[in-house]
């Protein structure tokens, strides 16, 4: 049975003219990064092409985010919202996404994304680093000492954490546990992993206790 929030053929075009408004969210960080509007001719190029593609109101056609600066959005999912009257995209961006040089057109990361947005960032800056191993990184040696390094690491930052909680301040403490996630999540990358996964087995652990 379709998803009737995935389901855009029930959308309202005749509401708003024939013009809907998109709303553009980062795929892993939820980060709000734009909001366009899609006419059905946007909506199928997007779905055609990947790439979010919108109505431009003030050029009078379809405008394809990133056509000129190579800074496009590619498209992860469509969802429509309980009137069916509003889009909501989830994209991956190339770069910045607005004409500023700012993340999002409503500001920095730092000051729109979620609080906990950072650490599916985290997440992709170290798959990104087990990619290229860029030299002078730190993950970069990481990585090149091998799991059983890094899961020593771990595990000393396991320890350390402990400690702090038992018998240092809140900002000791804090700063343990960043290192401690951090050498998860380089951990975690080595075999393939991702925050997200585990992210995801805690949301399975939450559904059963319901």
């Amino acid at each position: 049975m379709t998803d009737s929030n995935t389901d855009t053929s029930r959308l309202d075009w005749a509401k708003g003219d024939g013009l809907l408004p998109a709303i553009v969210q980062h795929w892993l960080s939820g980060e709000v990064l734009m909001l366009g509007y899609m006419n059905p001719d946007a909506l199928a190029q997007t779905r055609a092409s990947g790439h979010v593609t919108f109505y431009s109101r003030s050029k009078q056609r379809l405008w394809t985010k990133g056509e000129v600066s190579g800074h496009v959005l590619a498209l992860k999912s469509i969802r429509v919202d309980c009137d069916a009257d509003t889009l909501l995209i989830q994209a991956d961006p190339h770069g910045p996404t607005c004409h500023t040089g700012t993340t999002s057109c409503f500001g920095d990361s730092a000051e729109v994304r979620p609080p906990l947005g950072f650490l599916a960032e985290l997440d992709a800056l170290v798959a990104q680093r087990h990619a290229e191993r860029p030299e002078g990184s730190y993950t970069t040696k990481l990585f090149a000492g091998g799991i059983r390094r890094i899961a020593q690491k771990v595990g000393e930052e396991g320890v350390e954490t402990a400690l702090a909680a038992v018998v240092q301040g809140d900002e000791e403490l804090l700063g343990e546990a960043a290192d401690l996630v951090f050498h998860l999540t380089v951990a975690l990358r080595a075999r393939g992993l991702s925050l997200r996964n585990m992210v995801a087995v805690l949301v399975e652990r939450h559904r059963g206790e319901q």
